[in-house]
């Protein structure tokens, strides 16, 4: 089997290609969704168009880490790339009080928006399945979650 030469590769990057020079045979390798190995046979050409494919991805991650992270590190990402600084007493108090008001403003939404809200954001819900649970569209679903935040932001804005 000829070597291909040893390729770095992204870690979405499913497959593997193989050549065998003695038998003029190419494959690609991959792992199907229950994780088992398969190995199909393929034409050149489509060897030749996924061997292209694994270049050009080779190169826009050397792109990537030549030019763009390194300009985001020193531009945007330098302060969440440092450690996390311990927050204050004073911030944890704010935090924990903003977090007891919007609890609060949750509790004098009506029932529906109430309900949808939680779900939606303390249950890590999606429209579509809360849609689903209550026998509901989603679009239904998705104009009641916006009114809720409509009423939270009124609720909030006379607290402050």
């Amino acid at each position: 089997m000829a070597e291909s030469p040893k390729r770095r590769k992204c870690k979405d990057n499913p497959y593997t290609l193989n050549h065998i020079e003695e038998k003029n045979i190419y494959t690609i390798t991959f792992k199907d969704v229950k994780g088992h190995i398969n190995k199909v046979e393929v034409s050149e050409e489509v060897y030749r168009v996924f061997d292209k494919f694994e270049l050009q991805d080779i190169k826009e991650l050397n792109e990537y880490d030549r030019h763009i992270e390194h300009s985001e590190i020193f531009e945007n990402n330098l302060e969440s790339r440092a450690k996390e600084k311990p927050s204050s007493l004073e911030d944890e108090i704010i935090k924990k009080s903003t977090f007891d008001e919007l609890k609060k403003a949750i509790e004098l939404l009506p029932e529906v928006q109430k309900r949808r809200i939680k779900k939606y954001y303390f249950e890590d819900k999606t429209e579509q399945q809360i849609a689903e649970e209550e026998n509901a569209t989603q679009q239904s679903v998705h104009i009641i979650l916006e009114r809720a935040l409509e009423n939270l932001k009124k609720y909030l804005k006379i607290k402050i």
